[in-house]
């Protein structure tokens, strides 16, 4: 017979513990198809919305998202001037002397898939 599971919504930093650590148990022993694994899904989306409430992470500034794809997608400056618009410009938002355009901020959400959220955010010029 399996045991009834006593789940529920995550008030507190205790209950938070609590499901992390059963999370804990559920990934080393929960087989697919299993009430078990249910309860994993189940658990792992309370805790991550525990988390996005008391746990929130700051989204990343433009000019540091823009670094980051670009080291993560092997890209250099030159690559940059079409999204932004020539070499000096490219230098000038890099180097935060420059605020980004919408149509920067489009051309690099669709090229280089940066959310939007984070390209709108204003960057504090030097």
């Amino acid at each position: 017979m399996r045991r009834k599971s006593e789940m529920h919504t995550i008030k507190n930093e205790k209950d938070y513990k609590a499901a992390l650590k059963r999370i804990d148990c559920l990934m080393d022993n929960a087989a697919p198809g299993t009430q078990e694994e249910d309860e994993l899904d189940v658990l792992t989306y309370l805790v991550d919305k525990y988390e996005e409430e008391y746990f929130p992470v700051d989204m990343p500034d433009p000019v540091t998202a823009i670094k980051f794809r670009m080291e993560q997608s092997g890209i250099d400056r030159k690559d940059l001037e079409k999204y932004l618009g020539g070499k000096a410009k490219v230098s000038e938002v890099l180097s935060h002397k420059r605020q980004l355009s919408l149509s920067m901020i489009r051309r690099l959400h669709d090229g280089l898939k940066i959310p939007a959220e984070v390209l709108i955010k204003k960057v504090a010029l030097f």
